[in-house]
């Protein structure tokens, strides 16, 4: 299952986006986005997240 990143928590630091392996994670209009298609679940940008904005499902 992907994660998802919470907008309302994003802090937009960017700081998922650099440790993501497949480059599924790009800057949204208010926050970062993750590409569900591209995602392998692999949990680093949750772990990288300062504010636990990233969550499985």
């Amino acid at each position: 299952m992907a994660y998802k990143i919470i907008p309302s928590e994003c802090i937009s630091c960017g700081s998922c986006q650099s440790v993501c392996p497949t480059d599924a994670i790009s800057e949204g209009e208010s926050s970062y986005v993750i590409n569900e298609d591209v995602c392998i679940s692999c949990g680093t940008c949750a772990a990288q997240c300062p504010v636990s904005a990233i969550k499985e499902g």
